[in-house]
């Protein structure tokens, strides 16, 4: 491909143009369209946008790569700002009690949960644990994720974490995906600390996050801030010792009750709360106080059947910028953001367009990589997809299949079904 590609004649060629900052209210449904749309990248980073008829006649040069986007949709890569990718094993045998009517506590006791994942993570070595996540990775990206953030958390051990970690920088690595780690090793209590929360938290805090900082490998640290996880005192002194070692701070909230997990992410100022299935008001204003990102999985109470679905819609009204996430893990194994897109809308009540922004500027937000990524722009990463539908209204209605036709990531395509369409 040459250094110059246009990518024309969009039906529509979604912006998002607008405030360089998260989106709230109202401004979550302004998706800056351009009919007819044309994008130029260069030397992997958008030079132009506007209508195709002006972009050519202003770019018509010798050398420069045009794709066809005829009835389809052009929009900003997909941002993916919550998973557990790296993980070894599955659980599919949960599905069965599940139906059973089991909850997730019931299952863990059954041998599943959490700590099976631990189980399989610690026994598998390097090499395995890399192959197992790339696979996963390489789905995320056909389906349209040009950035998403890694977590840990299925170690909790030193020497696993920091495995994790080392695997999910080699992922970045070596596939064409930009990936944001970050550490979570506050994600359970392991069986070797059994009744022990607080000796666990200070080893997290004293030991594991010192080595983690001095090998430079998560830009993020999480907790789970959860009844019959880590209590807001225990996740308060990790997040603490994180923000010392300058980590930025994200907070797993209020997934099960309103634990207090809310207002500890706008206490500490972490760049997002995620979960919030059960917030309370006062910690959904605060975050509202403090332009906290709220970060919904709608395929978590999916998969997990029963599970309470984030009041998105009264976030929204609140003035709560809202993004969206996977939460890719064994529990609920999606690798698809438009499939997560739509759950939102259908279970969220979101708007098409309002999940769209979720899933590129505000996603993009939630990582601090707002002013890079998650807009059509010039000077931005030149991270784009186009999809096989007209309208950006059909992404969310067509769930179940594949829509991306084509995935570039900084300006190189990634994957495409198929040879890339030329006029």
């Amino acid at each position: 491909m040459s250094e110059t590609t246009i990518i024309m004649h969009a039906s529509e060629l979604v912006t998002l143009r607008g405030p360089k900052r998260s989106r709230a209210k109202a401004e979550m449904s302004d998706l800056s369209i351009i009919p007819d749309g044309a994008v130029v990248v260069s030397d992997g980073a958008i030079e132009d946008v506007g209508r195709t008829e002006s972009i050519l006649k202003e770019h018509d040069a010798s050398g420069v790569e045009r794709l066809d986007a005829s009835g389809k949709v052009v929009m900003p890569g997909l941002v993916d700002p919550h998973t557990h990718v790296v993980f070894a094993g599955s659980r599919e045998f949960e599905l069965d009690l599940k139906l059973k009517g089991k909850t997730y506590l019931e299952i863990m006791a059954a041998g599943g949960g959490i700590l099976r994942t631990v189980g399989d993570t610690r026994a598998a070595s390097e090499q395995e644990l890399f192959e197992q996540s790339a696979a996963r990775l390489r789905s995320m990206i056909s389906h349209g994720s040009t950035t998403v953030e890694a977590k840990s958390g299925y170690g909790l051990d030193k020497d696993v974490e920091l495995r994790m970690l080392r695997t999910i920088r080699r992922l970045g690595e070596e596939l064409p995906v930009d990936i944001v780690p970050t550490f979570m090793g506050a994600h359970a209590v392991p069986q070797e600390f059994a009744g022990r929360p607080d000796d666990y938290v200070r080893f997290v805090a004293e030991d594991v996050l010192p080595a983690v900082a001095r090998e430079n490998l998560a830009v993020f640290c999480d907790v789970f801030c959860e009844a019959g996880a880590f209590d807001p005192d225990q996740s308060r002194t990790v997040l603490m010792a994180a923000k010392a070692l300058g980590m930025g701070l994200k907070v797993h909230a209020d997934e099960f009750s309103s634990s207090g997990g809310a207002e500890l992410a706008a206490e500490l100022g972490a760049v997002s709360a995620e979960h919030l299935a059960k917030p309370s008001d006062d910690g959904i204003m605060a975050m509202a106080r403090k332009d906290i990102m709220g970060v919904m999985l709608p395929g978590t109470p999916y998969a997990s059947m029963g599970g309470t679905y984030p009041e998105a819609r009264r976030l929204i009204d609140i003035g709560v910028p809202v993004a969206l996430a996977t939460d890719l893990n064994p529990n609920c194994w999606n690798e698809s953001m438009q499939f997560t897109m739509s759950l939102a809308c259908y279970m969220l009540r979101m708007t098409p367009a309002e999940a769209l922004t979720a899933s590129t500027v505000n996603a993009a937000a939630a990582l601090g990589l707002e002013k890079k990524i998650g807009t059509l722009e010039r000077g931005k990463r030149a991270d784009i997809v186009v999809m096989d539908v007209a309208s950006h209204a059909m992404i969310p209605c067509r769930f179940g299949t594949n829509l991306c036709t084509l995935v570039m990531k900084d300006g190189k395509v990634v994957w495409t079904r198929g040879p890339a369409p030329r006029p």
